[in-house]
């Protein structure tokens, strides 16, 4: 049985391998195609796709929006966009805008923490990544300011402490348009991540379906079996197709492997094939 992976990162965003070495990690994983879908960045989606060039895998052009709804972090995959649409391309440059200004007033509230830290060191640390708070937290892993990954997000990173800076973010909905518009296959990530009740999902789901989502995430690699089989029902109530994705990061999520997870993911073809027939 063939297998693919439709969620997948590099260290465009906060990954740690590069799209060459994750084209090569696939081909030996026995993948026939992946979805390189980095945070809110299409940066890494020429090299994969030049990598791949001759081989015998397809990378899937992707990408993850962050998107903001009733206060939760709800994040939006889309499959197969066009990433050199001039109007796809300028609405990413204002997140990477956003982004940017978010990242330097955070350095501005660590510093006043008695933290050495800068926007600039940043970047010297983490070259050619799209900045995020896992960067933060191994930056201040790394120069002793705290002894774990944990432990920068409780004190210093998390949604609630006195240093952390949203960013704009688009809704859900939003992202949704944006992934049509450029011919993507717009997938709702990982439900069960977002600790909603049924009813408040369900909305979501009613919501998504309306603004034209196309599938939703129902293989994953934190999911139980049970989780599994709700997630499928809901895709199956709301008239949506299967997704499925490991959300490997490399060493940045360690144990979870690239098209198995932590051990028994499993994501036949056929879940690809069915998307595919949605762009015809």
């Amino acid at each position: 049985m063939k297998i693919v992976d439709l969620h997948v990162h590099s260290n465009k965003s906060d990954g740690s391998f590069s799209p060459t070495e994750l084209v090569n990690y696939a081909i030996e994983k026995g993948l026939s195609a992946f979805a390189l879908t980095d945070h809110d960045t299409v940066d890494g989606l020429d090299e994969a796709i030049e990598a791949a060039k001759g081989k015998e895998i397809e990378v899937i052009p992707g990408i993850e929006f962050s998107t903001e709804y009733e206060g939760k972090d709800i994040h939006i995959v889309g499959l197969y966009i066009d990433y050199k649409c001039e109007a796809f391309t300028k609405q990413i440059q204002d997140f990477v805008d956003s982004r940017i200004d978010r990242n330097k007033k955070m350095c501005g509230n660590l510093q006043k923490a008695g933290i050495a830290i800068s926007y600039e060191k940043l970047l010297e640390a983490f070259p050619d990544a799209v900045i995020t708070r896992a960067h933060y937290a191994k930056y201040l892993l790394d120069h002793g300011a705290v002894k774990s990954m944990p432990e920068a997000f409780d004190k210093y990173l998390g949604d609630h402490t006195r240093y952390f800076v949203p960013r704009e973010k688009v809704t859900p909905m939003q992202a949704v348009q944006l992934i049509l518009d450029a011919g993507g296959i717009p997938v709702l990530a990982h439900p069960t991540l977002y600790h909603m009740s049924d009813k408040r999902l369900a909305l979501l789901l009613y919501r998504l379906k309306e603004a034209g989502l196309v599938a939703m995430e129902c293989i994953y690699s934190t999911y139980t079996p049970s989780e599994e089989r709700h997630m499928k029902a809901l895709a199956a109530k709301y008239g949506l197709l299967p997704s499925g994705g490991s959300d490997f990061h490399g060493t940045t999520k360690p144990k979870l492997d690239l098209a198995t997870g932590y051990g028994k993911l499993v994501i036949p073809e056929e879940i690809l094939t069915d998307l595919k027939k949605t762009l015809q």
